[in-house]
């Protein structure tokens, strides 16, 4: 038998997808180790040494690691209105961000690279955990941060302003959703585990969705924010059809994200762009 190791975020979405999987709750021939919990940035990383089998990646990760990693169909974050803020103060809100030192949730977040793409010629980046940001822009230890996950709905609460919105620019650009993090598989598994792997995740996603409240537990054990309607709304936003399978439409903005960083040279011209899902 073999046992798979699996690693992903502790935020809400993450934990509501894989709380049936990892606690017995789907019947399934995948057999997992009991999964690693780990900042996303942290699990980008270890994508670059392959050392998981099984793992949640942001997609500008993944645009580094195709040659070692397959994007799954299910497990994906990837929506509309769902992007990383661009924030800062009050007082530099109607100021030029050229010269800004920016803070970034990690160098392989698909916010660092939606920053690259939004603005080439922005000031000075500084990468920093996700939850230490807002704190950063409020000390004036950076002039602004690129925020994810419970931060787009507690920014207010902490005197910061918008300046903008990296998904909604995303979208209105492209016409497409706005593709976030995905799960990814080893290309050296076989096929058919890689095939059960991803029907196991999509069962999971289904479960979680008609006893929402099974995973509550779970979600708030993790959760960095334990207000129950910020925690609800986040798992809304970011667990959606797309993460039960992308689709034709979700392909598509994965492509189309990859492309552009590969044309800007974030990724290298021979990255295995259109293989892999």
């Amino acid at each position: 038998m073999t046992e798979l190791s699996i690693g992903y975020s502790p935020c809400p979405n993450d934990t509501f997808i894989f709380h049936a999987l990892v606690h017995g709750g789907i019947d399934t021939e995948c057999h997992f180790v009991p999964p690693v919990l780990e900042d996303v940035e942290t699990l980008n990383r270890w994508a670059l040494e392959a050392r998981l089998d099984v793992s949640k990646l942001s997609f500008h990760a993944l645009g580094h690691v195709l040659d070692r990693y397959v994007m799954l169909r299910s497990g994906a974050a990837l929506g509309r209105g769902c992007g990383p803020l661009l924030v800062t103060t009050p007082e530099r809100a109607g100021q030029d961000p050229a010269g800004w030192r920016i803070a970034v949730p990690g160098e392989f977040t698909t916010a660092a690279l939606l920053l690259a793409l939004y603005a080439p010629g922005h000031g000075r980046t500084e990468v920093m955990r996700f939850d230490t940001i807002m704190a950063a822009v409020r000390a004036g230890r950076v002039d602004a941060g690129v925020i994810i996950h419970e931060g787009r709905f507690t920014y207010r609460d902490q005197g910061l302003r918008c300046v903008r919105d990296l998904g909604q620019w995303w979208e209105e650009d492209t016409g497409l959703p706005i593709p976030l993090g995905c799960i990814a598989a080893r290309r050296s598994l076989p096929a058919g585990l890689v095939a059960e792997i991803e029907q196991a995740i999509r069962a999971s996603i289904l479960a979680a969705r008609a006893a929402p409240a099974a995973s509550l537990p779970y979600i708030r054990q993790h959760a960095q924010e334990l207000d129950q309607e910020v925690v609800r709304s986040h798992i809304d936003l970011y667990v959606n059809d797309f993460s039960v399978d992308l689709g034709e439409e979700g392909v598509a903005a994965v492509r189309e994200l990859l492309r552009r960083g590969r044309r800007a040279g974030i990724f290298p011209a021979t990255a295995r762009l259109e293989e892999g899902w």
